[in-house]
Formats: structure tokens, sequence, C-alpha cells
């Protein structure tokens, strides 16, 4: 197979490629989960292909805490080796996509009733750091009343008694899921996001699937020696349409997260704070906002609408204006939200916050192979354990042998950083640039963090136009970019998952959603109905996105 560009431009190419090869491999889920599989293989050798139902990451991967994190709240749970792993995976990913995991000092309040005492803190935060292996000025250190609320003022003087100190990594969940797909295909692997699997090819053993593109409603199969599926809420929706759904099965939990600018909630760091419930969540400054969450509830309605509740955003404003008494956040502050599932495994008796996050494989007797379960830290081991499992089993069969798992030390990104410091000291190179062309340094960090090295190729574009509007033309060259680079087919694609911009700077997204519509239009040739569609559907996010339902869907 050649390597094919991973561009939407190209999409007629991956679908003949998909239709004329045979895979090793054939991955059902276009999330962090089967994109980091999709890696793992294709750089152990396998012939992989990868399709999506919707966009990368449109499930749970762009609607997480957007965290690399070992889940410190799982050390009360005694679930040791969950911290280990995750805690330990931390500081891979930090090496392997300096600018996707960047260094956040946490702030953990400890207050009379809370989930920590200053001794538990202590020694959670220490053995916390020890499974990590944290060194340096990383190691978690213990504040007195004082020195907390010098670190963050805006805490709660009265019920504070002290605070841990700690580090954890801020991540941008769809972005690290593009980049792995975007890899994977450097490697061969041939991966096609609006693909959706309408039935399994079946002899005895799977051995395909066949899929429908959502654009041209054309059908078509695409085989496989093995078939894994890594569809996160819907894993049980494909085992019930392969006949293999028995035994453990799914247990789905929303997760709710607010926005709200930054002026109005002013951390200088993120706090992870409690909760009147036992529960604790997290308030997260970045860039110009503030975000705080998350919810964590029983799941039974849609599958492919999640909504917040005014519930969801009474609970979350409740929480913070506790912890921050002076700040009295109202609805009206509140700029947008993002609402996700949580595709965990059941068990009885349990609440949602006390699940396990631990992964589980499930192997069915036909031959497919479902995973499900886990954290997006974990990613990268659960793919290992995937492809592990994979590998033996063709080496059995057929006699193949492959690599061992490769991804440790593999870059996710072309040009990569080598430390935390290059991308701060780029980031200040482009921000000092902006401010001579007076440009909001804002846009500095933006573009950094989002792109890499890469966004050079999108200054130099956004630079060709008229400086005094440079905001649309960085919009345009954005678009340009992913429509080059990332396989965007859809508004929403651009402004959720590429651009995290719904979200975090959802005026932009108002101000500007028909210029870029205008460039999608004519660079994909799309229709009158098209336009009309894809207009309609990213004014129904922006509703959802900052409307509280009574219910859900």
């Amino acid at each position: 197979m050649s390597e094919i560009a991973f561009s939407n431009l190209e999409r007629s190419k991956m679908i003949e490629s998909l239709q004329t090869n045979d895979f090793d491999l054939v991955i059902i889920g276009g999330g962090v989960t089967g994109c980091g599989i999709a890696l793992d293989a294709a750089t152990r050798g396998l012939k992989v292909a990868l399709v999506e139902k919707k966009d990368f990451a449109s499930g749970t991967s762009s609607k997480s805490t957007k965290l690399i994190h070992g889940g410190l709240r799982y050390l009360k749970q005694f679930d040791i080796g969950l911290v280990r792993e995750t805690g330990q995976e931390r500081s891979v990913l930090n090496k392997l996509a300096p600018h996707l995991a960047l260094p956040e000092k946490m702030l953990l309040p400890i207050t009379e009733k809370g989930t920590f005492g200053k001794f538990a803190a202590s020694i959670g935060l220490w053995v916390y750091d020890f499974l990590a292996g944290v060194k340096g000025i990383d190691k978690r250190k213990m504040l007195s009343k004082s020195a907390a609320l010098k670190k963050e003022p805006l805490l709660d003087g009265k019920n504070l008694q002290a605070a841990g100190f700690y580090a954890e990594y801020r991540t941008d969940d769809a972005r690290l899921t593009i980049e792995l797909a975007k890899k994977a295909t450097k490697y061969g692997a041939v991966i096609l996001n609006y693909t959706e699997v309408v039935d399994f090819l079946e002899d005895q053993q799977v051995y395909g699937i066949i899929v429908k593109d959502a654009f041209s409603g054309q059908q078509y199969e695409i085989k496989g020696e093995k078939i894994v599926s890594a569809a996160g809420p819907w894993v049980d929706e494909l085992r019930k349409m392969n006949n293999s759904l028995k035994g453990k099965r799914l247990h789905l939990t929303k997760g709710v997260h607010i926005v709200v600018p930054r002026e109005k909630l002013p951390l200088n760091h993120s706090v992870y704070f409690d909760v009147q419930d036992g529960r604790m969540i997290f308030a997260i400054p970045r860039g110009k906002a503030t975000y705080i969450g998350t919810t964590d509830t029983d799941y039974k309605g849609s599958l492919d609408r999640i909504v917040a509740t005014k519930n969801d955003r009474d609970y979350l404003l409740k929480a913070v204006n506790d912890a921050f008494p002076d700040i009295e956040l109202i609805a009206e502050d509140i700029e947008s939200n993002w609402a996700g599932l949580r595709p965990l495994i059941h068990e009885d008796g349990k609440s949602p916050s006390e699940l396990s996050r631990k992964d589980e494989v499930f192997e069915a007797p036909n031959g497919l192979i479902s995973i499900a379960g886990g954290k997006l830290t974990g990613y990268r081991k659960m793919a290992e354990k995937i492809v592990n499992l994979v590998c033996n089993q063709l080496k059995t069969e057929d006699q193949k042998t492959f690599k061992k798992s490769q991804t440790r030390k593999i870059a996710l990104t072309e040009l990569p950083f080598q430390t935390n410091k290059e991308v701060s000291d780029y980031i200040d190179k482009v921000s000092t640039d902006f401010k001579q062309m007076n440009i909001d340094p804002f846009y500095a960090w933006y573009l950094v963090t989002n792109y890499g090295k890469t966004c050079y190729q999108i200054i130099e574009q956004a630079e060709k136009g008229n400086l005094s509007n440079f905001e649309i033309n960085l919009l345009i060259a954005e678009a340009n970019y992913c429509l080059q680079n990332e396989m965007v087919n859809t508004l929403e694609d651009f402004f959720v998952r590429r651009t995290g911009r719904l979200y975090f700077n959802i005026e932009s997204v108002k101000k500007y959603k028909n210029e870029v519509l205008a460039f999608f239009a004519e660079k994909l040739i799309w229709n009158q109905e098209r336009i009309q569609n894809e207009e309609k559907h990213l004014n129904e996010l922006i509703v959802d996105a900052t409307t509280y339902y009574d219910q859900e869907f």
C-alpha cells in the first residue's frame, strides 16, 4: 500500500484502498484508543485499517476533562495498579508530544470535612509521586494555609487548613487523537472517518465488516484477519450486531463541564476540590477561559446527542461557589459546556463514581475483540495490550511474527518538540513576533499548543492577508491547514475537534461561521442542500453548547 495523504481530499483513494486490500487488523472506532491501536499495530508491521462512523474523537475522546493525569482519587479506592500505570504514562506522553502534555500545577485544598486530611494528603501525594516516578521540581509539596492562599487567593480561607501542590499535565484530547491518527498513516495505516459499520462479515469467524460512507451512501466490504472494536460507548451496540453481547457489559456515565471567562474565575492554578456529595472536581484555567467539571451520573439517553441539563449546571455552579465563595458565579456567566460519556464496565451495586476506570477486553467466540473502559491517559498501554493479543493470535494461526511495541519512543507530531521548555520558548518567540504586529499574543499560545511547530504554516498564510483582519485570516488559514492535513469534512470537525473553539472561544464561532462555511463550501464543492445542512447543524451545536435542558434526550 502506498502512503495516502491524511486529507479528506484523498477520500476516494482511501476508500479504494480499503476495498482492494486485505488487512491483518481492522479497527472500529476512531477515538484515542482506536487510533492508539492503529499506531501501535502499524509500527509493528501489521497492515491496518481503521474506520470511524463520525469524526475522529467525536465521542468520549473529545469530552474528557482534558488532563493527562494518574487519577489521585483512585488511591482512595486502593486502585494502586491503575494509579501506577497512568501516572507513569503521563511522563511518557509528555516526552512524545510536549505541546500536548503541558505541565499543570494542581492545588489540593485540605478542609476539615474534605476527602483528604493533612496527613492523608501528604502520604497520598507522596505515594502518587512515587508510583508515577515523579522527580525534581514536580514532586509534591505540602503548603500551610497562608502559603496556599498566597498561591490561590480565591480559595475559601474560612474552611482551608492546608493544601497539597502537585503536578499533572493538561492536554487537548481531540488534538491528541488526531495526531495519533495522522502518525499511524505515516506508518501505512489506512484510516477513514464518516464510515459506519452496518454489519459483520462472518463465516463461523468474523473476517471483515460492511461499512457505509456517510456522504455518498456507498456500502462496501473491508476484510481483515482480526477485527477489533474500540467504539467506546457503542461497544455493546456492536456486540449486539455481532450477536456476542454476553457476560460483562458497559455502564455508561455522563460527565459535564462548564466554561466561564477567565476574568469570572481568575485562578492562578488548577484546583482539585471537594464537593458536598463526597466527590471531587476540577477548576482549570485554559487560555482566556476557566472550565469546571466534571459531573458523574448514570446515563440511559441517546448515544448520539449528549447534552447538559439544568441539574448538571446547578451542581457545578454550587460546587465552584462553595469552593470559591467570593466568586458568586451565576448561570449567565457560563459561556459554553460540553457533555460526554464514559464507557465503564458495569459492577452491581456501585455508584457511577465508584466504578473502576480499568479497561476490559471482551473476546467473542466468533473472534471479535472489543475493548472498553480505561482512561485517556492510559490509551497507549490499552493499545499495546490489544496489539499484543492480536499479534499472538496471528502468530499462532498464521505463523506470522511482529515486533514488540514501539510507541514508547515514537514522537506523535511532525517537527516534534523535545521538552516543555522548548514549547515555552517557541510560544514566547511567536508571541514576540505577534506583539510587533499588534496581534494578540494569546494566539501564539493557542496555535503552538494546538499544532506544535507546524503552526508556522498557518501563521504564514494568515500573515499574507490584512493584519487588521488577522482573526478571520487566521481562521481561514486554520481551516485550510485542517482541510489539507487533518481530514476535516464538516464545520463541526473544525470548530469542535480541530480547534476547540466551540468550547473555549464560542464567540469567534458565532462571529465568523459564515466566512468559514463559504470557504469549506468552495473547497469541498458543497451544493446548496449541503451548505444549508451544515449551517443548520452548526447552529444546533451552538444551541446545545449554551443551553441546559430539563432532561436528557
